[in-house]
């Protein structure tokens, strides 16, 4: 009995921890209380360290993402002091990040600036709803190969969208590059414009990338391969293009800008508002997720959902674009010793002050240089291991999930390859799931040797036992009409104790089965009926239908009860 309480005690301690951690309330506010000096100082080197880092690859991530390179500074700040100031994750990083590259470029393309800010002020809203209905936890029920399949899908997207750049290649006026697959045919329509100049910077700059961080991990590869870019170009007067020949650079804070609602433009613009909160949502939790295991802590989910709203909604508001957490930014936070949420206000700060004093310099930055960039990202994002582990070891279900999602992603778009995935997950799961249920009638029965079921004594005379095991949902309900029995069946048991689950169709096919029992003259008696069918049943009448008496709790009740049946019929 002293067992007993001590369990429930802890289980319910345990409970109360767990509605702590999902509690609405930002992580800041709770660092606050024993927050010191000493980790003061950590935080503000860390978050300038951090800064350093995001300012090449914000603006490498805008340039890819199709706007100019201030608005990846501009999200980088506004966004990222929004989710750092009201995020669940003490250590989260925000930003633009290379999972929006691709579909931001698509909508600036199909419906301009204002179309992305509609939609990302629509997608904020999004995640704000889904931190309210505490909706963090759903996003584990999206497949791991999904996830791995349309991150390496975008990888392989970015790297196709930088070959132009990197290769220095000129396109005539008027070519559509919004697919990759538009992008493919233009790089091999115009592949003799190819500039070696380029090449070469952009060789120079990747193998800096690569060579960099076996160097000094205290000064990111990104910051030294853009500076060694710019100095080659400028000092050797190189044909190359850089930032400057492509885009006006402003150094002007981000102000402050509402766009025109109309409900037509909010029908446009909510399917890519849709798709990017879901990403955002995705990509925040599983940064959080890692950042987790890195600093031994947990976050809060719900908050993080409702810190990335706000953050993305302040970032279109003032010009930027979709932002979410960034695992490499994060992960670089906490190695440089950030534990507070501190460190993320610190790098937006440092970001402002960078953005006025060193912006007009990013216009010469060689283009070659930010598509080695990233390259780099793309390569750090694909996951080319996972997804060969995958194609090896998966079961056949998983890996056609994880290829058609990659294709589809790199073929289409995010938002078919999610969908398609998703839809392929779940028909395929529910094809596993009926395999493993089964129907199977029994023939003896020896309670000494088998206390619990199976044995070798001949059941009573007219009475047939089926033991069902696995969940009965509408993938597999019709196997209950192929119930079969003998002309001189008195009572059918159905042994329910491995039926974890079961559905309206296969409470449907059991009234039916029932009724077809019912019309031969059989009774049926069900055993070891587990909670959530027993409550199914409850809900459509079927225990009133077919009595409370025939529902016993153990197979041997079942079957001194069928005895009964079997001799008064």
């Amino acid at each position: 009995m002293h067992k007993s309480k001590t369990n429930t005690v802890n289980k319910n301690k345990q409970e109360n921890i767990k509605l702590r951690k999902d509690k609405i309330k930002p992580m800041l506010f709770s660092t606050m209380k024993h927050y010191s000096g000493k980790q003061f100082a950590a935080d503000a080197v860390s978050g300038i360290i951090v800064a350093i880092i995001a300012l090449p690859l914000s603006i490498a991530l805008a340039l890819a993402s199709g706007v100019g390179p201030e608005e990846g500074l501009y999200t980088a700040i506004v966004a990222g002091f929004i989710i750092s100031f009201l995020g669940g994750s003490r250590v989260q990083i925000a930003g633009p990040t290379a999972a929006f590259a691709t579909i931001v470029a698509g909508i600036v393309a199909k419906s301009g600036m204002d179309g992305l800010m509609l939609a990302t002020i629509i997608a904020g809203a999004i995640l704000i709803l889904m931190g309210l209905f505490r909706l963090g936890g759903l996003i584990k029920f999206i497949p791991y190969t999904i996830t791995t399949g349309f991150t390496s899908g975008i990888a392989l997207t970015i790297l196709i969208g930088q070959i132009k750049d990197f290769l220095g290649l000129s396109y005539p006026a008027g070519t559509v590059t919004i697919e990759s697959m538009d992008k493919i045919r233009a790089i091999a329509s115009n592949i003799t414009t190819f500039n070696p100049w380029a090449l070469l910077i952009g060789a120079i700059s990747l193998a800096i990338l690569i060579v960099w961080p076996k160097i000094s991990d205290k000064i990111p590869g990104s910051l030294i391969a853009v500076i060694a870019g710019i100095l080659i170009v400028k000092f050797a007067d190189l044909p190359v293009n850089t930032i400057g020949n492509q885009f006006q650079i402003s150094n002007k804070l981000p102000a402050f800008h509402m766009p025109q609602f109309s409900l037509e433009a909010i029908r446009n613009a909510a399917p890519d508002g849709f798709t990017i909160a879901i990403l955002a949502a995705i990509e925040s939790l599983l940064s959080c997720v890692v950042a987790d295991s890195m600093i031994n802590s947990h976050h809060r989910s719900n908050m993080e959902l409702i810190a990335q709203g706000c953050g993305n909604i302040g970032s279109a508001l003032f010009g930027g674009i979709p932002a979410t957490g960034a695992i490499a930014r994060t992960a670089a936070n906490i190695k440089n010793g950030g534990r507070t949420p501190v460190a993320g206000i610190v790098h937006a700060i440092v970001l402002v002050l960078v953005l006025v004093i060193l912006m007009p310099y990013a216009a010469l930055i060689p283009m070659p240089t930010i598509a080695a960039i990233l390259f780099m990202v793309a390569y750090n994002m694909c996951q080319w291991r996972t997804f060969v582990h995958l194609c090896k070891t998966a079961p056949k279900s998983d890996i056609i999930v994880l290829v058609c999602t990659f294709i589809l992603t790199v073929v289409f778009d995010l938002v078919i390859a999610i969908e398609i995935g998703m839809a392929l997950a779940l028909i395929l799961f529910m094809k596993r799931m009926s395999e493993e249920t089964q129907i199977k009638g029994w023939r003896s029965y020896d309670p000494e040797e088998d206390p619990d079921g199976m044995g070798l004594k001949p059941l009573p005379e007219h009475v047939r036992v089926y033991e069902i095991s696995g969940p009965i949902f509408f993938g597999d309900a019709e196997r209950i009409a192929t119930i079969d029995y003998s002309q001189n069946t008195k009572v059918i048991i159905l042994r329910m104790r491995g039926v974890p689950a079961l559905d309206a169709t296969a409470m449907h096919s059991l009234e039916l089965f029932y009724e077809r029992c019912k019309n031969s003259g059989i009774t049926l008696v069900f055993s070891h009926v587990n909670e959530q069918p027993m409550n199914t049943m409850k809900k459509g009448g079927f225990i009133n239908m077919v009595g409370k008496e025939n529902f016993r709790p153990h197979i041997d009740d079942a079957i001194a009860r069928a005895a009964e049946l079997a001799k008064a019929a």
